[in-house]
């Protein structure tokens, strides 16, 4: 078992002794922010270092405002980060961006819009403080005028690194959301820009900045799981085809689109009967004196899905494209217009990148996350990939995967390839991503010679001990976390001696790290220095990719690929691609 030196006084025998006595982080964080967490104040500044505010606020576009970046939007601190403008193709977009999500509860607290974030009272008061771009390059150019700094890009996969590039060449900081890049050659060229321009480029994989996993990474390190010999990973969905009562889609990659974009769409309807629905319902409401209290809620439900039925865009204008999907004998199946790739973006091999991209990336990530804590903390190439994937659900309205699952190998502690007797220590990382069916939900279990770590949606984590002493003593605590008040840690006796719960890790406030990775990119602007770079950053993203992108490749071919070193130098032409990074192809 792994141990680090300052725990190795603990030993082996004192294992559950440690974990109800020895302060690990979770410890640390109940005592020293206190004040903070009954405040309601975010833990990122204190537990990861960086200052709890910036001499000024960094100045920043952004860049695409559809789910994940009103999602951004929604996660800023107006401590750290004041919007000035924003650019989106889809007037829908822009909408949400000032007004929020209405269209759920949950929707509107991680989309609550600019106005809600800055405390501005209407959109004319925003629009006196961000100024609104359609097409980015429109915002790119006018930065210098408008005072921007640096810019947050969540457009489509496929535009990552033009943006990103074109931003860089500008003289601005970038965020952009994962995956880093369409492909691995403009990964590597997004990071050669960064390094000739000598500025911030940081990508959005936010378990870096979850506390949770941070949590579950030191007590990796401390030698709670024992020896790391595999990993298995899930992000289920019970997204299905057909359509709901009212005509929408049971696909979440699939939003109705106006029915003025395409008539013949299957949710063709769908937003015209929401707006009658809706209006009748809030018609209601504005009589019954008792439930006047919902009329404004239901205002900005009506208004939201007008603003839905009116995005209507030249999708071709920006360089979408029409697309017919045909059978073996040639007869068109599906035909798709350029709105329908713009707004559907995840469906299309040339703008999205399938179920990796959006989803297994975040968790290979974290899984190496957790293989790099087994490291004494030096991060592993991975070996290999084998993957299979398949569409035995949905029609041909897409190219994408309805199933992907694959087995990535790393190396284990040891792991030699030139020594026989050591060239077999690996650790098997096993993920699948699968629709039609959600059981499970999504999240990672950790196993080790020594305990079990179950991580799930990014909120609660569940330490098990696979080997009991005493077959008794068994530690658990309330399962996820609460602003209003600290958590309690229970030590309760009986329980099965095989496989006991002795910790649970999800006793934090801790959000899935959007704020975190925002405010600290933010900080690393404000105090340049070599040793202050943001935690995903070129190098480590690139990494990210390159496992996300060749896993594609391995599942969509069903074989088994070998990496190479070279596709995780930035600095090398060599990618799994074959495409050679070029600079030059993007103009200045």
């Amino acid at each position: 078992m792994y141990l680090s030196p300052e725990d190795k006084a603990i030993g082996r025998e004192n294992f559950n002794a440690a974990v109800g006595s020895k302060p690990l982080r979770r410890e640390f964080l109940k005592k020293a922010f206190k004040d903070d967490l009954r405040s309601g104040k975010g833990l990122g500044p204190k537990y990861f270092g960086y200052g709890d505010s910036v001499s000024e606020p960094v100045r920043v576009g952004v860049i695409g405002a559809g789910d994940e970046g009103n999602v951004l939007i929604g996660a800023i601190n107006p401590k750290f980060i004041a919007v000035k403008s924003i650019a989106d193709i889809r007037p829908y977009n822009i909408w949400r961006a000032f007004h929020g999500d209405h269209y759920s509860e949950t929707a509107l607290k991680v989309r609550p819009g600019l106005m809600s974030v800055f405390g501005w009272k209407n959109e004319t008061e925003a629009k006196k403080n961000v100024k609104v771009y359609g097409a980015y390059e429109e915002l790119i150019a006018g930065a210098k005028q408008d005072g921007v700094e640096a810019v947050i890009i969540a457009l489509p996969l496929h535009l990552h690194a033009p943006a990103a590039i074109a931003a860089m060449r500008t003289g601005l900081h970038v965020m952009t959301e994962k995956l880093m890049a369409h492909s691995v050659h403009e990964c590597k060229e997004m990071a050669r820009v960064a390094k000739q321009t000598d500025l911030l480029l940081a990508t959005g994989h936010q378990r870096h900045y979850n506390i949770l996993y941070d949590d579950a990474v030191d007590m990796i390190r401390k030698g709670l799981l024992g020896e790391l010999h595999y990993i298995r990973a899930q992000w289920h969905r019970g997204n299905l085809p057909g359509l709901d009562e009212f005509h929408q889609g049971k696909d979440s990659w699939q939003p109705p689109m106006p029915k003025a974009a395409k008539p013949d769409d299957p949710q063709a309807d769908a937003l015209d009967l929401n707006l009658k629905s809706w209006s009748a319902e809030l018609e209601q409401y504005k009589r019954d004196k008792d439930k006047r209290r919902l009329v404004s809620k239901w205002e900005k439900k009506v208004a939201q899905v007008r603003a839905q039925i009116e995005d209507i865009v030249d999708a071709k204008a920006f360089g979408y494209r029409d697309m017919e999907i045909k059978d073996a004998s040639g007869k068109v199946v599906y035909r798709r217009p350029a709105i329908e790739e713009l707004i559907r973006w995840r469906l299309w091999n040339r703008t999205g990148g399938g179920l990796m991209a959006e989803l297994g990336s975040h968790q290979l990530d974290a899984a190496s996350i957790f293989i790099a804590a087994a490291h004494d903390g030096h991060k592993q190439y991975p070996l290999s990939v084998s993957g299979a994937a398949g569409r035995p659900l949905f029609p041909p309205d897409r190219e994408v995967e309805d199933h992907v699952y694959c087995v990535v190998e790393y190396p284990a502690p040891g792991y030699d390839p030139a020594d026989p007797n050591n060239a077999k220590k690996k650790i098997g990382v096993q993920y699948a991503s699968i629709n039609g069916n959600g059981f499970g939900g999504y999240g990672e279990t950790v196993f080790g010679t020594e305990g079990t770590l179950l991580l799930e949606t990014e909120k609660d984590a569940l330490l098990y001990r696979t080997h009991s002493t005493d077959g008794k003593t068994k530690v658990v605590v309330a399962k996820g976390g609460s602003r209003k008040g600290l958590p309690t840690l229970q030590i309760n006796d009986g329980g099965d001696p095989e496989s006991e719960a002795i910790g649970t890790l999800g006793t934090l406030p801790a959000e899935r790290g959007y704020t975190e990775e925002l405010e600290h990119w933010a900080w690393c602007i404000r105090n340049r220095a070599p040793e202050n770079l943001p935690r995903c950053h070129p190098k480590l993203a690139l990494g990210d990719a390159v496992v996300a992108l060749v896993t594609n490749i391995a599942a969509r071919e069903g074989k088994r690929i070998v990496f190479r070193k070279e596709w995780f130098d930035p600095d090398g032409d060599e990618t799994p691609e074959g495409v050679k990074p070029d600079v030059k192809r993007y103009n200045v």
